[in-house]
């Protein structure tokens, strides 16, 4: 079964919502990047936050990335999304490991402190742009923050990630909930009352919720109104015709050492690793075309 997002209001649209199960994205990314137990936890927790984020867009060129810059051993984080609700994202150091805190897999550890930032492409002149610290690093209080201020919007963010033993991810998935500014005290009461009583999304993932029984959960009482699913899923646009830029980015001169040297070179893709190899051919080839 694919993973899909579902988007949903309640209360007469004071409050909006978004639900997600990822984790065949989420294990897609895994596979690619052959990401440890607790880097497949937080790459996993902002790749369903950014397709859910990607999914608030409007627009089908609009594009979303989410950044975040600790000082832990992960190095940092960047997912990007299109309005499409397809995601990637890498981790800049995937092999990370790290004894678990409390039973479970030390994200926060591994992020460390430092900043969340959410760029989006909306293809104005500038695209808009927020940054907040992170206050928990455990990705879902951070951009729980973010919302309160960065976008002034109250939210509620959950999300999580289950390893099996052999590495695989179990589940993944998790929420987005946000009160309109016309919220009335009654609904809002009545929705901290349902959040208090969900232990974490990971319980409810692995008992065989899906985005819909979550939502009715967490939005019991409030009239729940579901209006579309949305596919998600693991997608990278690159193409050996794009990394030819890069390729053609790293100057001239080593271009022609590496061409007189009679070496192949191999770049790889950030966002999924894919790799792709230019032969000294091909080299002498950007070279002639002008791309340097």
């Amino acid at each position: 079964m694919k993973d899909y997002i579902v988007r949903a209001t309640a209360a007469n649209g004071q409050i909006r919502a978004f639900a997600i199960t990822g984790k065949h994205l989420v294990e897609e990314a895994r596979r690619r990047h052959q990401t440890s137990p607790v880097a497949t936890a937080a790459l996993g927790r902002l790749l369903c936050a950014g397709a859910m984020m990607g999914s608030m867009m409007k627009n089908e060129t609009d594009m979303l990335t989410v950044q975040i810059q600790g000082d832990g051993p992960l190095g940092g984080i960047t997912v990007t999304a299109d309005s499409h609700a397809n995601v990637k994202g890498y981790v800049r150091h995937p092999d990370v490991m790290l004894p678990p805190k409390n039973g479970k897999l030390d994200v926060g550890g591994a992020v460390g402190i430092g900043l969340i930032q959410v760029i989006k492409d909306m293809g104005l002149k500038e695209p808009y742009s927020g940054q907040t610290i992170l206050v928990s690093s455990e990705i879902a209080e951070d951009l729980t923050y973010y919302f309160a201020n960065s976008e002034q919007v109250p939210s509620s963010v959950g999300l999580g990630v289950l390893m099996e033993k052999n590495n695989r991810v179990s589940c993944a998935g998790g929420f987005i909930i946000q009160l309109m500014p016309f919220a009335q005290e009654a609904s809002i009461a009545q929705l901290e009352q349902n959040l208090k009583e969900v232990t974490s999304v990971t319980e409810l993932l692995e008992r065989g919720e899906t985005p819909e029984s979550m939502l009715e959960i967490l939005l019991q009482g409030l009239d729940l109104e579901i209006h579309d699913k949305v596919e998600t899923g693991f997608f990278c646009n690159c193409s050996k015709e794009r990394v030819k830029r890069a390729v053609a980015s790293i100057g001239k001169q080593d271009l022609k050492d590496l061409i007189l040297e009679g070496e192949d070179m191999e770049v790889r893709c950030h966002f999924c690793n894919q790799a792709y190899l230019y032969t000294v051919e091909e080299l002498k080839e950007i070279m002639k075309q002008g791309k340097v």
